[in-house]
Order: C-alpha cells, then sequence, then structure tokens
C-alpha cells in the first residue's frame, strides 16, 4: 500500500509540473506585447524597451520560467503587473471567499447527491427514479451561468428574496455571508448534484446485481439495511471519486458563477487580470486551479485504495 500511496504522490507532484509548464507556454503564446498593453498609448520604442527590461521580459523564454518556478517553489508568486503588489497578499482572501463558497454549496450538494442516489438505486424504476433522471438529465444540459441568471431573475428580481451580486468583504459577518452566497451556492449545487447522484446510483445499481446481495435478499434483509450496509460501502471507490471530482470543479469551474454575481473570489481576480493582461496573475490563478484539482484527485485515489481491502492488502 505504501508503494501505491507513493506513485499516486509523484504522479500528482509531475502532473503539476507539467501544469505550471502548459500555463506558462500558454500564457507566453498570447498574442501582443505585455509592455506595450501596460503602457498604452504613451508607448514609445524607448518606454516599452526600459519596461521589457524592468520586468525581465528581454530574458529568454526558458530562463524567465525557471525563475518563475523557483519563486513559486520559495512562495512568491511574483508581483501584479497592474499595481505592483505582491499577488500572494491579494490572492489569499480570495482564495478564503472562493473556498468559502465551495464549501457552501459542498455541504449542501454531496450529502443531497448521495442520499437521491441511494434512494433511486432503491427505487429503481419508480416514479421517483424517473423524475430523478429526468432532472437531473436537464440540470447536465443547462450550462452555469444561465442556471445563475434563472436564479437571480426568480429570488433577487421577481420575489427579492436575495440580493443579486454577491458582495462581501472582510468585515461581513458569517451569517451576512451566508446570505449573500445564498445563489452562487445553488447555482453551484444544481450543476455538480446531477453528476454525483447519477453516479451514486450507477455504483450502487451494480453492486445490487452481486451474488452477495441475492443472499442477503434471500435470507430476508431489508432493502434499505442491504444498501447502507452491504452495497454502499463496496460502491465507495467510485464514489469517492465523483464527489472529489466535483470538489475540483466547486474551486476550479467556480469562475463563470463569480463573474455572474461579482462575487470578490479566485475566477473573478483571474478575470480581471485577463481583461488587464496581468500575466502574473493569470499564471498564479491557474496553477492555483490546477493543483487544487490534482491535489483532490489525488486524495480521491488515496481514499479508493483505503476503502478497497483487494488494494489496501497486495497479494
Amino acid at each position: 500500500m505504501k508503494k501505491k500511496i507513493l506513485q499516486r504522490v509523484l504522479l500528482g507532484v509531475g502532473t503539476l509540473w507539467l501544469v505550471s509548464l502548459l500555463i506558462f507556454v500558454g500564457t507566453e503564446m498570447l498574442p501582443g506585447d505585455v509592455a506595450t498593453a501596460i503602457l498604452g498609448q504613451s508607448a514609445t520604442p524607448e518606454t516599452v524597451a526600459a519596461l521589457r527590461l524592468q520586468l525581465g521580459l528581454d530574458e529568454p523564454a526558458v530562463l524567465r520560467y525557471l525563475h518563475w518556478l523557483v519563486g513559486i517553489l520559495h512562495g512568491d508568486l511574483g508581483n501584479s503587473l497592474a499595481n505592483g503588489r505582491p499577488i500572494g497578499n491579494e490572492l489569499l482572501p480570495r482564495l478564503g471567499n472562493t473556498l468559502f463558497l465551495a464549501g457552501y454549496a459542498a455541504i449542501i450538494a454531496i450529502p443531497l447527491a448521495v442520499g437521491l442516489g441511494i434512494a433511486s438505486a432503491i427505487w429503481r424504476g419508480s416514479i421517483f427514479d424517473r423524475l430523478a433522471n429526468t432532472l437531473t438529465l436537464i440540470s447536465i444540459s443547462v450550462p452555469e451561468f444561465f442556471v445563475g441568471y434563472v436564479l437571480v431573475i426568480a429570488f433577487a428580481i421577481r420575489l427579492t428574496w436575495f440580493p443579486s451580486l454577491a458582495m462581501v468583504d472582510p468585515s461581513s459577518s458569517f451569517f451576512d455571508r451566508l446570505y449573500v452566497c445564498t445563489l452562487p451556492m445553488l447555482t453551484l449545487t444544481l450543476v455538480v448534484l446531477a453528476h454525483m447522484l447519477r453516479m451514486t446510483r450507477a455504483s450502487v445499481t451494480a453492486v445490487m446485481s452481486s451474488p452477495y446481495i441475492e443472499s442477503a435478499v434471500l435470507k430476508g434483509v431489508s432493502r434499505w439495511r442491504i444498501v447502507v450496509s452491504h452495497a454502499l460501502p463496496n460502491a465507495l471507490a467510485p464514489i469517492i471519486n465523483v464527489v472529489a471530482f466535483n470538489l475540483a470543479y466547486l474551486v476550479v469551474g467556480v469562475i463563470l458563477v463569480e463573474v455572474v454575481f461579482v462575487y470578490p473570489g479566485i475566477g473573478q481576480y483571474m478575470v480581471d487580470a485577463v481583461t488587464k493582461r496581468d500575466l502574473p496573475v493569470v499564471q498564479a490563478c491557474g496553477l492555483l486551479f490546477g493543483g487544487t484539482y490534482i491535489f483532490l484527485n489525488t486524495t480521491a485515489d488515496l481514499l479508493a485504495i483505503w476503502c478497497n481491502p483487494r488494494l489496501r492488502h497486495s497479494r
């Protein structure tokens, strides 16, 4: 088991290095010149050359990537080109906001999806099962920004129950944050609920056809006990994977939701940086998103190994 864990960890580290390389190359391939974009109308050949020298843009791309990577390993994300401030000082509060919103949605979505998925597997073929499948298909087919706008029209404009903009600041209390983040939370919940529900149903249904389940049925064990005590533990591995995938989406895929509700998270910060052509900020946000996704998926792999005795104990 230790060897499997080490392999997964090393694979995660290698993947993160490849992600950093792709992010740097992708931002380097963007059209235009950063120095010219920063100077705007005041750009002259002399001022552009001076700014490129100041920002280190006159160095080869390989050398700049190595400097960037070494800085990240030392905890230095660089400075913003827009205001010259350290990126870490502005990124950390926004990371807290994004994690708050993602955690808020996860606390609601994960138990609801797993519970509805188990109920759908138990009452397979019933009206409840068909209704759940239909609603989840609709939810999967609709993009999150459309769901957000519909919720704004329904609950912010017509019913005026919640604010249309999720504006928070460090002075906001915990309950104020819960209130203003309700509509973004509902948007994220509706987006990720369907995937987790369908995977939970599929995993439990597949296990329910096993011989030991049929033996438990013949012994007269209740259906709920069969599912919870016998089927669910053996269906945990794919459920854990899909939950981790959707947790990663709640952090990584929150960009559109933050833009719709003008929420001061990492996604909004990254979009603003793209419009200003603030490449160090774009690189830092992209690396943070990639690291979060890799970390959660690696954790899911390790939990799947721990839950499966055949993987936990080598032959």
